[in-house]
C-alpha cells in the first residue's frame, strides 16, 4: 500500500507505482512529481530491506547514474558564478589532467561525453579502487583518450564521476559533498540528497535489493547467467556490427562482481557518476528548480540562461559504448515516453530503475527512488511508464484563466485538508474538458 499524497489529477499515476511495488517479497520506491513548481506526487510504498521495514518518507536509495544530473548540475552552477566555462580547456582548472594528448578536452566535451577517456576497466586493476577519490583522480590524470576527443561520444559511465568531480574541487577548492550542500541542499531545504553519505544517516539506507554483492545467496549461480547471457548479446551485437568490449570496457571494472553495493563503506564513498544517495523528494524538488527556470520556493539556483544551456542538445549520434542514440545534452541525456513529445525533457536515469528529469516547458519534474531491479544502465521499463503516464496527466489538466488565484481549484488542490476535501468534492479524478460554469462552481466553493 501507498503512503503519501496524489493530486487527483495524478491517480493513474500512482495506480502504476503501486504495480510496480513488488508483492511478497522484498522491494520498494517513492516518486515525486513537481507541475509548475507545486508538489502533485509525493508517495512511497513497499519495504526498503530484506527484512521487510517498511519504505518510509525519508528513506534514502542509492540511485547509481542518476547521480550524474546532480552532478552535472551542480556544475552549471558554477559555470553560472563564472567559476569556469563550457569551451575552456580542462587543463586550465587542472592542471595534471594536461597529459597524453588531454590537453585540449573542453568542459564540455566532459559533460556530454566526448571526451573519450570512458575505459575504466584498463585505468585501475580493482573495483574497490573507486572508493580511493586521490587514486582515482590520478587514474584520470594519467588516461589517454581512447579516440579523438569531440569526435564522436562514448557514454562515461563510471569515469564522469571524478572527471567532473575533481574539476569541482580545483575551482572550488572544496570537496564535491560540501559544494553539493552549499550550493544544492542548503538552499533549497534538501535533506535526502548525499553523494558520500555521512555516519549519522546510515540508518535511512535503503538496502539493494537485487544487488549483484559479496554473501547473496544464488550469487554464483547469477554470475554463471550473468556470463552466458553477456556472451549471447556480445553475439548478437557483432552481427550488426557492435562490439560490446567498448561497452564492458566502460561499464564492468574489474572486480567488479565482487563489490558490495550495501556495504557502509561503499555508501560512504565519493562516487559522483553512481552512488549518489537520494530521496525522491530530493530528486525532484531539484529537478523543479531547473524546470522552473532556476529557481523555487523563493530560492534561485540557477540562471534561465543556464537552464537553456542545460537543454541543448551537443550530440545525436549512435554511442560508442551505449549504441542508441542518447541526445546528450551538458551532462543530460533524452527522455523517453510513449505518446507525447519528449523532445524538451532531459534528465539522467540509473542502472536498476531510478530517475530523475526536467522538462522546462511544460514546468514538470520527477524523481523516482527504489531497491528493486537490474535493467540497464538507464534504468528500466517501470520510469518509462510512470513518465509517459506523468506527462498524460499533465496534459490533461483543468485550466482556467488564473486559475492559481483561485482557492482550493485549479490545476493545484492545496496540501490543506479542508481546502482539499471542497476540492475534491467538486472534482474527481482526471478532468478531460472544460465545463462552462466551472469558473463559477471554483468561486462558490473557495
Amino acid at each position: 500500500m501507498l503512503q503519501g499524497y496524489v493530486h487527483p489529477d495524478f491517480g493513474q499515476v500512482a495506480e502504476i507505482l503501486t504495480n510496480q511495488i513488488p508483492r511478497n517479497r522484498p522491494g520498494g520506491a517513492a516518486l515525486t512529481v513537481y507541475h509548475k513548481g507545486q508538489c502533485v506526487v509525493d508517495i512511497w510504498g513497499g519495504t526498503r530491506n530484506r527484512e521487510g521495514d517498511p519504505w518510509q518518507s525519508d528513506t534514502l536509495a542509492m540511485s547509481f547514474s542518476t547521480t550524474k544530473g546532480v552532478a552535472a548540475t551542480l556544475l552549471h552552477i558554477l559555470v553560472d558564478e563564472g567559476l569556469l566555462a563550457y569551451d575552456a580547456p580542462v587543463s586550465k582548472y587542472w592542471p595534471e589532467f594536461g597529459q597524453k594528448a588531454k590537453q585540449e578536452i573542453t568542459v564540455r566535451q566532459l559533460l556530454c561525453h566526448e571526451a573519450g577517456l570512458y575505459h575504466i576497466r584498463e585505468m585501475i586493476d580493482d573495483a574497490e579502487q573507486m572508493m580511493d577519490w586521490n587514486f582515482m583522480v590520478g587514474a584520470m590524470e594519467s588516461a589517454r583518450p581512447i579516440h579523438t576527443p569531440g569526435a564522436t561520444n562514448g557514454y562515461h559511465a563510471l569515469t564522469f564521476g571524478w572527471l567532473i568531480g575533481e574539476l569541482i574541487r580545483r575551482v572550488t577548492g572544496k570537496n564535491f559533498s560540501q559544494v553539493l550542500a552549499e550550493k544544492i541542499s542548503y538552499p533549497l531545504g534538501l535533506d535526502g540528497m548525499f553523494v558520500g553519505l555521512p555516519d549519522q544517516q546510515m540508518g535511512r539506507r535503503a538496502e539493494l535489493v537485487n544487488s549483484v554483492g559479496k554473501g547473496r545467496p544464488g550469487f554464483n549461480v547469477d554470475r554463471n547467467v550473468q556470463r552466458v547471457v553477456l556472451k549471447l548479446v556480445s553475439r548478437g551485437l557483432k552481427t550488426v556490427n557492435i562490439d560490446l568490449d567498448q561497452t564492458v570496457s566502460a561499464l564492468v571494472p574489474k572486480g567488479a562482481i565482487f563489490l558490495d553495493f550495501n556495504h557502509r563503506d561503499f555508501a560512504a564513498s565519493c562516487i559522483p557518476a553512481m552512488n549518489g544517495m537520494f530521496t525522491s523528494r530530493s530528486l525532484a524538488k531539484l529537478y523543479a528548480a531547473v524546470a522552473n527556470g532556476g529557481e523555487i520556493d523563493g530560492a534561485r539556483i540557477i540562471s534561465r540562461r543556464s537552464v537553456q544551456n542545460m537543454m541543448e542538445i551537443q550530440n545525436r549520434a549512435l554511442g560508442q559504448v551505449i549504441p542508441v542514440p542518447m541526445h546528450w545534452r551538458l551532462g543530460f541525456h533524452r527522455v523517453v515516453a510513449l505518446g507525447s513529445n519528449t523532445s524538451t525533457c532531459f534528465g539522467h536515469f540509473g542502472f536498476g530503475g531510478s530517475g530523475a528529469w526536467a522538462d522546462p516547458v511544460r514546468n514538470i519534474a520527477v524523481g523516482m527512488t527504489l531497491n528493486s531491479g537490474v535493467g540497464t544502465p538507464f534504468g528500466d521499463a517501470r520510469i518509462y511508464h510512470l513518465t509517459s503516464a506523468i506527462l498524460k496527466c499533465a496534459e490533461k489538466r483543468y485550466v482556467i484563466p488564473e486559475a492559481e488565484q483561485v482557492r482550493g481549484i485549479g490545476p493545484f488542490f492545496p496540501r490543506d485538508r479542508r481546502a482539499y476535501g471542497n476540492a475534491k468534492q467538486l472534482f474527481s479524478g482526471v478532468l478531460p474538458r472544460r465545463r462552462r460554469n466551472d469558473a463559477t462552481m471554483a468561486q462558490s466553493g473557495s
